[in-house]
């Protein structure tokens, strides 16, 4: 079913005949965390699944900020594969950087659609204590061992619906990834150097959906405000029940519901 390409940092799924989708994932995270999704997703969908800068197989060093570069390279990568106009979505730190290639290639996206991401910081005070906060997290990350930086990681509320197993799990999976890569990364896409992109909405003229799992008060609260800006239209909404930060982990089905409701309208959602 999967098909690795010549470039180890991608791997794609589904005949290249159908709408490409280019999937980023989270921080921490690799390609290989959709492959859940793609027995569904692949039936619609040519996946493009990439690994981010200094994850996975991927070992681009990013300057700082490092948002444009990002973007770039990602577009850079699809366009090899001689995909022009893709749908995109992206989760976390990856549905940041989605952000930022619809600000940088809007002409390049047939949809956007955001998984518990943050569209940027409102002023410099929060900038500040972000950066503050984040250059803390790097120092551990550089310092500690991997996987006692991962036990830290995940002690934070925005995890809290994860049970002990499944954060042993992924501090298992996560371990294998090169701590000084991650920190180059997470430094140079900190939320504190991200630009505000609320506004970027406005300037794309395919639709653009958030999905949040109502358990995770934070991001959700983030969505209602960012739609109260912006307007339904521009940004829908899509809450997910008793789901919480990382959606399509946890609840696969229902994220694939979801997404191939708003995605192929022809081709509603399976009933509960």
């Amino acid at each position: 079913m999967g098909k690795t390409t010549l470039m180890v940092s991608i791997r794609r799924f589904g005949h290249p005949n159908l709408p490409a989708l280019v999937m980023l994932h989270g921080f921490l995270g690799s390609k290989d965390d959709w492959s859940i999704l793609m027995p569904s997703l692949s039936q619609h969908f040519h996946c493009i699944c990439i690994d981010l800068p200094g994850h996975g197989a991927n070992h681009l060093a990013l300057t700082s900020p490092g948002f444009s570069q990002v973007s770039a390279h990602i577009l850079a990568k699809v366009n090899e594969l001689g995909v022009k106009q893709f749908h995109l979505l992206g989760y976390s730190l990856g549905g940041r950087i989605a952000l930022h290639i619809a600000k940088d290639f809007p002409e390049a996206l047939l949809s956007l659609t955001l998984e518990s991401a943050h569209p940027g910081l409102i002023d410099d005070d929060q900038r500040d204590a972000r950066a503050n906060s984040d250059g803390l997290w790097a120092k551990k990350l550089q310092q500690l061992p991997i996987t006692a930086f991962l036990s830290l990681w995940y002690q934070q509320a925005v995890f809290n619906d994860l049970s002990k197993q499944q954060k042993q799990q992924l501090i298992t999976l996560r371990s294998q990834n090169d701590p000084l890569r991650l920190s180059n990364c997470y430094l140079a896409t900190s939320l504190s150097l991200q630009q505000d992109c609320r506004n970027v909405l406005s300037q794309l003229s395919c639709p653009c959906y958030y999905l949040y799992g109502e358990d995770d008060t934070k991001f959700a609260q983030v969505a209602i405000d960012w739609q109260a800006q912006s307007g339904q239209s521009a940004l829908q909404l899509q809450p997910l029940n008793a789901a919480g930060h990382n959606i399509h982990s946890l609840h696969p089905a229902l994220f694939c519901d979801t997404l191939l409701a708003l995605l192929t309208p022809k081709n509603p959602a399976k009933e509960a």
